[in-house]
């Protein structure tokens, strides 16, 4: 016998933890269950456990906006978001809802019965769920494994090679020569993470990305924090990021050379004389057309200025028994290698969905509103920006499919589809628009977006601040249907 909920919730991570509470919060006569694959709660933060692993935005954004961040610190170690998101599952009484070990694997819906049935593998069983909304927020990251680059000579190394996203508890590299390969946000982490007790830590990049260091504290909410209660400090704190976080993108879009000249001009003088910022953190594309690398407190520029690492660009023609073979003739010796080559890109979780019958390939769908799809009923995809904090979108959705189970309730409407065909768009590209080697990687399979809204996947928290929470509901692309009417189907 299949367990029914209202809301059935795809992950308990970040976004999985937030979007149950939201729905305690919000519609609280709705039943709901969460299902995760792994055994614990955290997602991303509980998986990653490589030296040094860190949030790349401020928690005062990161952080739920319902429950305040309250360490010191603003860019805060895993561990520390990792006790945040339990502790806040833990407050809104969300544990008993989680059936931990459940992979699901897929997912169809039928028109007739207005409703998903969802089947989820637990302990080599087939476990049936249905619900009436299908809400996913399992990310975008395949949880199994990491980018791997079949390096030459790989098999020749006669030390330890790792990749982050794996990252094996007894690994000891004290005192050892270590080199890691790539220019992200993982390698900018661990290469100041490692010096310490490393021999030494050998940044190797194909080609740089632009890293902006900034405070790992925030000075302003330390003080309204020590005069104001706790909330509103909150509040305003987290306001002031989201403009300042805006500003910033927009300036580096419309002015990229400008933009371009000033973040060199602050890593030039963070350098040692011995590490020119051209070739090292000179990229060959705008800011933005990446993500952005943040360090705080300038971590990676002090372990480069105290000697203890160093950063080579260089392409790799194989790996050797001791170290790595450079193109330029130049061997770097180590004892460890760290492959920080990137993370694989799937879409819906990898979870087999159809609709009616009809399969659904998740390279083919349009994006509504950044995380609905043409024609697939009474599905929600949470995604967070790439320019910003993740929960601020992710909050975002999680809201807006509140109001829309609310608005189905005192309707009387049991599905709710977007309808491509309302509003024709064009200019389709993937919903995640940059130009890194991981999302150009997956560009077949991810979901498309086009020119125009409501087809946009807007990276402008104020503007989807405006539209999710205050734009009508029935905006004429929105198809609303009550029992046995008929559901849109795209062309």
């Amino acid at each position: 016998m299949a367990t029914h909920v209202d809301v059935l919730v795809v992950g308990a991570g970040l976004s999985g933890i937030g979007a149950a509470c939201r729905l305690r919060q919000l519609t609280p006569g709705k039943t709901f269950a969460v299902l995760e694959a792994r055994d614990t709660i955290g997602g991303t933060w509980d998986l990653f456990r490589y030296p040094g692993v860190r949030s790349d935005s401020d928690m005062f954004t990161l952080g739920y906006p319902f429950r305040p961040w309250k360490d010191p610190k603003a860019i805060a170690d895993g561990s520390s978001i990792l006790d945040y998101i339990r502790s806040t599952a833990e407050v809104f009484d969300i544990e008993r809802h989680i059936r931990f070990g459940h992979r699901v694997v897929s997912a169809s819906w039928s028109s007739t019965d207005a409703r998903w049935t969802v089947e989820a593998s637990f302990e080599g069983e087939v476990v049936t769920f249905t619900c009436s909304f299908l809400y996913l927020c399992s990310g975008y990251y395949n949880y199994e494994s990491g980018h791997v680059v079949d390096f030459p000579g790989r098999e020749d190394f006669a030390g330890t090679i790792v990749h982050p996203q794996h990252w094996p508890a007894s690994l000891d590299y004290a005192g050892k020569n270590v080199v890691v390969i790539g220019s992200g946000a993982t390698a900018v982490t661990l290469v100041p993470a490692m010096a310490p007790d490393a021999a030494s830590v050998t940044m190797l990049q194909r080609s740089p990305s632009y890293v902006v260091a900034r405070p790992g504290a925030d000075a302003l909410a330390d003080r309204l924090r020590a005069v104001l209660p706790e909330h509103l400090a909150h509040r305003l704190v987290r306001g002031k990021n989201v403009v300042m976080g805006t500003l910033f993108f927009q300036l580096m879009r419309r002015l990229p050379e400008r933009a371009a000249a000033v973040l060199r001009e602050g890593v030039a003088k963070q350098l040692p004389a011995s590490i020119p910022v051209d070739p090292h953190f000179v990229p060959d594309y705008n800011p933005w057309d990446q993500r952005l690398c943040l360090v705080p407190d300038a971590d990676l520029f002090r372990a480069l200025r105290s000697g203890k690492a160093d950063v080579v660009t260089d392409r790799i023609a194989s790996f050797t028994p001791d170290g790595i073979r450079l193109e330029s003739g130049r061997e770097l010796p180590a004892d460890v290698i760290v492959t920080a080559t990137g993370l694989r890109m799937v879409a819906f979780g990898q979870i087999s969905l159809t609709v009616d019958g009809r399969v659904i390939n998740p390279g083919e769908q349009l994006v509504y509103k950044g995380m609905m799809f043409g024609g697939i009923p009474n599905l929600a995809w949470c995604v967070g920006y790439t320019n910003n904090s993740w929960t601020l979108r992710a909050d975002l959705a999680s809201r807006y499919v509140c109001r829309l189970l609310a608005h189905l309730d005192r309707h009387g409407y049991v599905a709710c589809t977007p309808d491509p065909g309302r509003a024709p768009t064009t200019g389709l590209r993937p919903v995640v628009d940059l130009m890194s080697g991981y999302i150009k990687r997956a560009t077949a399979t991810l979901p498309k977006q086009g020119d125009r809204r409501p087809w946009v996947m807007r990276q402008n928290y104020l503007l989807d601040l405006a539209d999710m929470r205050f734009n009508r509901l029935e905006d004429g692309v929105m198809a609303f249907v009550r029992a046995n009417e008929r559901i849109p189907v795209p062309a």
